[in-house]
């Protein structure tokens, strides 16, 4: 059974460097991962036009988050981990098969506490702050990067 991966995040990535880069690795991963029983990756974006916040913003992931998925916030008090660590936990999941893993970006002000709180992992890319939509770079990167480690490909270096 393959781990499929959604990242659901808060705003739309328009057409741009982010955006070529997201598709790119994203394209990677898919062909790296399809053997390994990971992906493909399905992005869900969401926006609160309404002005609501991030308790509207975590209703709105809420409904594009999988019933019974993993879910894994990317968040900065989250936990620091190597790319080798973030593989293990990955293809562990798979391993348990579970079918379904939630990525879960926020929009400005972070995610919603009680959204946090349900997370199975949160997940942080170091102590600063990234913006949103370079998050979305930065773990489509690191999907790819873990296929590619599990599949024992040159890609990663140590």
């Amino acid at each position: 059974m393959a781990l499929k991966v959604h990242i659901c995040a808060v705003g739309r990535l328009r057409s741009g460097p982010e955006r070529d880069l997201l598709d790119d690795y994203l394209t990677r991963f898919d062909r790296t991962g399809r053997a390994l029983g990971l992906g493909p990756v399905v992005v869900h974006e969401v926006e609160d036009r309404k002005g609501g916040g991030m308790g509207a913003e975590a209703g709105l992931l809420e409904g594009v988050i999988p019933k019974g998925a993993v879910i894994c916030a990317l968040d900065e008090r989250g936990k620091l981990m190597s790319s080798p660590d973030f593989a293990n936990m990955l293809g562990g999941w798979r391993d348990d098969g579970r079918g379904d893993l939630a990525f879960v970006i926020g929009g400005a002000d972070g995610i919603d506490p009680t959204l946090r709180a349900r997370a199975d992992a949160k997940l942080s890319f170091g102590k600063m702050v990234w913006p949103h939509m370079l998050a979305r770079v930065m773990l489509s990167e690191q999907l790819y990067r873990a296929a590619s480690i599990l599949a024992g490909a040159p890609y990663h270096r140590v």
